[in-house]
């Protein structure tokens, strides 16, 4: 198995993390503690070359239902960074999928709870995606519309947390980097 390099934007992961970690939380509010889980396990399937499950579990931690001032937000803010970071770092031999579709068909089939914050959420991460990689194709077949910046700015200002579009702003601005 690859060994990836640590995530700056991440927490270091608990030793011996693995599916367990989030299966912990199936039937629990899933808040601040499962958002760190979300991060932490997250983190560690990176480092093990796992790309794309990476992503998936970052999703998972976007969709947390977390208060907008929650302490955990402090030191670990919403992965708008991480998900670039993992997107521009992933070596060519590491299996990533193609995050683009999944954020369009992520974003065209959201449901509850907090539909509009997680639509807006997965159409940010759509437009980190191609910002970093637009050699990266839709999905032709997937008939919806894609959004503006613009749109995605008032969206995630209008359904997201405080801060929440400066943080994605800056996530673009270094994503062309």
């Amino acid at each position: 198995m690859l060994a990836l390099p640590p995530c700056p934007y991440l927490p270091a992961p608990r030793a011996g993390l693995d599916w367990r970690s989030l299966h912990a939380h199936r039937d629990a509010p899933r808040g601040a503690k499962f958002y760190l889980d979300c991060l932490e396990y997250g983190h560690a399937l990176w480092q093990r070359g796992l790309a794309a499950r990476a992503i998936l579990c970052l999703d998972r931690a976007l969709g947390a239902d977390l208060a907008e001032r929650e302490p955990v937000l402090t030191s670990w803010p919403l992965p708008y960074a991480a998900m670039a970071w993992i997107i521009a770092h992933a070596p060519t031999e590491v299996f990533v999928g193609n995050p683009r579709v999944h954020f369009q068909h992520f974003a065209g089939r959201m449901n509850a709870p907090r539909r509009e914050q997680r639509r807006w959420r997965a159409w940010a991460c759509w437009a980190l995606t191609r910002a970093i990689r637009p050699d990266w194709p839709c999905d032709p077949r997937h008939r919806i519309t894609e959004p503006t910046i613009e749109e995605i700015c008032a969206a995630l200002g209008a359904h997201g947390h405080f801060g929440e579009v400066e943080l994605w702003c800056t996530a673009m601005k270094n994503a062309g980097q």
